[in-house]
C-alpha cells in the first residue's frame, strides 16, 4: 500500500509538469484590481484553481499569513491582494519545476479580514470586517465606547513605505469610512484607536459654562461657541487662557480667537468694561 501510494504521488507530480509545459502559451491577468479590494488575511478563506487543472484547492489563511498548498506546501501570501497572491503562487509553481508557464487564480470564498481595536473600548482585539462594515458595527463588536472616549477616533493604516498614517473618524456615526479612508473602507491590518476623552473648561461670561471635550481642528472662538457663546456682558476682547506649562506652572495667555485649545485649557471670558 506504501508502495502504492509512493508511486500515485510521484504520477500526479509528472502529470502536472506535463500539463504546465502545454499551457506555456499562457498569459497572466493583466486586469487590475480595484483601489478597494481588501488584503488577504488570517482566516480568510481562498481557492486557488490552477487553469486546466480540475480540482481547484480551497484553503485558510494562518495566523502567519501562509497558505498551504499541494506540492508547494506553505505560501506567504498575508497583506497581498488576490491577484498578487496568484502571481506568487505561479512563481513558486514555475520555480519548483512543477509548471513552465502556470496561470493560476485566487478568489476569496469568505472573507475574515481582520482589524484591531484598541483604546477606551469594552473589549479591545482583533475583529472581522467585510467592505460593508461602518464605525458603529467595529465599536459594537468591540463592546462599545466607553464613557471615557473620544468623541473623535483615528483609523491607523500602514502605507507601502511603512509608513503609519492616521485617519480621524468620528465615533457617533455621523461621518462613515468613505469619507474618510482614501478606498472608502476598512482593510484587514488596519486599526482602529480610540483615545481618552482630553477636555478644556470655559468660564466666565458664557451662556453655559463647564467642560468640554477636545475635537480636532478647535479654535478659541470654536470652544467658546460651545459653552454657547459671549453673553451679552462679555467681551470677545477679553479673554483669558490659563494652560499648564512644561514647568508644571499655569500661565496665562490672550489668546487670538483663531489660536488652536489645548488639552486641559482653562478658558476665561472677563466682563466688559464698557
Amino acid at each position: 500500500m506504501t508502495k502504492f501510494r509512493h508511486l500515485a504521488a510521484v504520477f500526479a507530480v509528472a502529470s502536472l509538469a506535463i500539463f504546465g509545459a502545454a499551457q506555456s502559451s499562457i498569459a497572466e491577468p493583466t486586469k487590475a484590481e480595484p483601489q478597494h479590494v481588501n488584503k488577504l488575511g488570517p482566516g480568510d478563506s481562498v481557492t486557488v484553481q490552477v487553469f486546466g487543472q480540475p480540482d481547484a484547492t480551497t484553503t485558510y489563511l494562518e495566523e502567519d499569513g501562509t497558505i498551504s498548498l499541494p506540492l508547494l506546501g506553505s505560501v506567504q501570501v498575508g497583506g497581498m491582494t488576490p491577484v498578487d497572491a496568484a502571481t506568487r503562487v505561479a512563481k513558486a509553481l514555475k520555480d519548483g519545476g512543477y509548471f513552465v508557464d502556470p496561470h493560476v487564480n485566487i478568489q476569496v470564498a469568505q472573507s475574515r479580514n481582520l482589524v484591531t481595536v484598541i483604546g477606551e473600548v469594552g473589549a479591545t482585539g482583533r475583529y472581522p470586517v467585510t467592505p460593508r462594515t461602518t464605525i458603529l458595527d467595529l465599536l459594537a463588536s468591540a463592546g462599545g465606547a466607553k464613557e471615557t472616549a473620544s468623541e473623535t477616533g483615528f483609523v491607523l493604516r500602514s502605507d507601502e513605505n511603512g509608513h503609519v498614517n492616521r485617519y480621524p473618524i468620528r465615533l457617533d456615526g455621523l461621518a462613515d469610512f468613505k469619507d474618510v479612508l482614501p478606498n472608502g473602507v476598512l482593510l484587514g491590518g488596519d486599526s482602529l484607536l480610540v483615545p481618552r476623552a482630553e477636555h478644556y473648561f470655559v468660564a466666565g461670561e458664557v451662556t453655559s459654562p463647564g467642560r468640554f471635550s477636545i475635537e480636532p481642528g478647535l479654535t478659541v472662538i470654536k470652544a467658546i461657541a460651545r459653552a454657547g457663546g459671549v453673553n451679552e456682558r462679555g467681551s470677545e476682547r477679553r479673554i483669558e487662557i490659563k494652560r499648564l506649562g512644561k514647568n508644571g506652572q499655569y500661565q496665562t495667555l490672550h489668546p487670538k480667537l483663531t489660536d488652536p485649545v489645548l488639552a486641559e485649557d482653562m478658558i476665561r471670558v472677563k466682563e466688559s468694561i464698557f
